[in-house]
């Protein structure tokens, strides 16, 4: 490998809430992308696709509901699916852009990738991730007649999915070709869609899986030199909304694990970028590990400012 690489994880706040804010905020992704690009990487890029794929799952579930006898829930696979699709699309443009604004002309793809899991993943029995409307307490239990799991929030009942961990990325032998013909690739969107071997199929799961993980797989699969998780803050911080909160800047693996076994990070939250970022360090040599917002992105990669672990 020539070149280093590096794989850059983006969180929901690169994209906003709506279809306009999601394109006014991919310009600010594009524009860490392209800092990185020019600092001679190669990159992939993964991205988060909440709330896009709950409001993908909302809209086709209504789809469904007009026209009952002609129309089929859509599974969450195919969802997770459409999201990669159009956030990817919106990626890949606003890096093209930047790019040749900057004279810089390089190829930026987007990969629909499906991520193998464990069919016996404890997860599959403890659904956790909440995603899709509000429902009232007969469609709720209407959900869970069809076999599905739902829960009471405030202001109503949300159905929860599986997230079940990681095992195998499908398409990154396609991913680390378009990398070695110096391709800036986008994979693994919303972590992936989750799938099960049966055979020769592969079977979308109705899961999500949370996209640090995947990233971090990815980082380990290829070899990365860095894994950089862009976040809504500059730094991870132990004893968080406490007096004694304080940013972590440079730490070791040690520390990390020190910190993940004293429940330091939420569980939906920093914990999966925490863990991450251990496994990716742990799987090789010389690799570092960078978590910070997507503002100062450039800024992490020179280390000069957030969490980085090595």
């Amino acid at each position: 490998m020539d070149k280093k690489r590096i794989v850059v994880a983006l969180g929901r706040n690169a994209f906003g809430e709506t279809f306009p804010e999601q394109q006014a905020n991919v310009k600010k992704a594009a524009k860490a992308i392209a800092d990185l690009v020019e600092a001679k990487y190669q990159i992939v890029i993964t991205h988060s696709n909440g709330p896009q794929v709950g409001m993908i799952q909302t809209a086709m579930t209504e789809f469904a509901r007009l026209e009952p006898e002609d129309r089929t829930v859509a599974p969450m696979s195919v969802c997770g699916a459409m999201s990669e699709g159009y956030i990817g699309y919106d990626l890949q443009n606003a890096i093209r852009e930047e790019l040749l604004n900057r004279g810089i002309y390089k190829t930026v793809s987007t990969i629909i990738t499906q991520v193998r899991v464990d069919p016996f993943d404890i997860a599959f029995s403890e659904p956790s991730k909440i995603i899709g409307r509000y429902m009232t307490k007969e469609e709720a239990e209407a959900e869970e007649e069809k076999g599905n799991y739902v829960t009471k929030t405030e202001d109503g009942y949300r159905r929860i999915v599986a997230a079940p961990k990681p095992q195998d990325i499908v398409e990154i032998d396609s991913i680390r070709l378009l990398l070695d013909a110096g391709q800036v690739v986008i994979a693994a969107g919303g972590g992936g869609i989750p799938v099960l071997p049966q055979n020769e199929e592969l079977k979308g799961a109705s899961a999500v899986i949370e996209k640090d993980l995947t990233s971090g797989l990815m980082a380990e699969m290829l070899n990365a030199d860095m894994l950089m998780i862009l976040t809504s803050v500059e730094n991870v911080s132990i004893n968080y909304g406490t007096p004694d909160e304080k940013p972590l800047e440079h730490i070791t693996v040690a520390d990390a694990k020190k910190y993940i076994a004293e429940g330091q990070f939420g569980e939906n939250s920093m914990l999966p970028k925490m863990e991450a970022a251990v496994s990716f360090l742990e799987k090789g040599i010389g690799r570092t590990a960078v978590i910070t917002s997507i503002d100062s992105a450039l800024a992490g990669f020179q280390g000069k400012t957030g969490t980085i672990i090595e």
